[in-house]
């Protein structure tokens, strides 16, 4: 499946490699609550970065801005752990990093989107 040799795929899914080998580090209390959301909300942005790895370019920017919105979603609740101890800073500051990327890789992935549909002659009907 080519759409699996993507950067940003790949960087999605050893984050999310990364979340299952934290999950038992969790407290039991965050970890059925916060931490599953954080889960989900990861397999989400997955899920549309894939999505757009299928689409024809005119429909990807949807499902891109989606997982951005997912993304920020993810950044807020990765804080929010953080704060309430749920995973220590050392493990957060590694995760948050890897966020990180991922956000630059699919801001670039927008952008490049956005750039195209600019530059595509306007299409005429008959």
């Amino acid at each position: 499946m080519e759409e699996l040799d993507i950067p940003i795929f790949k960087k999605a899914y050893e984050l999310y490699k990364t979340f299952h080998g934290i999950r038992n580090l969790v407290p039991k209390a965050d970890r059925h609550t916060l931490w599953q959301r954080s889960e989900n909300v990861l397999l989400e942005i997955i899920e549309f970065i894939l999505l757009a790895s299928q689409l024809p370019k005119a429909e990807k920017l949807s499902a891109l801005e989606r997982a951005s919105m997912k993304l920020n979603l993810l950044r807020m609740l990765l804080r929010l752990a953080r704060d309430t101890k749920a995973i220590d800073l050392k493990k957060s500051v590694s995760i948050q990093q890897i966020v990180d990327e991922i956000g630059r890789m699919l801001g670039g992935w927008i952008k490049s989107v956005k750039s195209a549909d600019t530059r595509a002659p306007p299409q005429r009907s008959f």
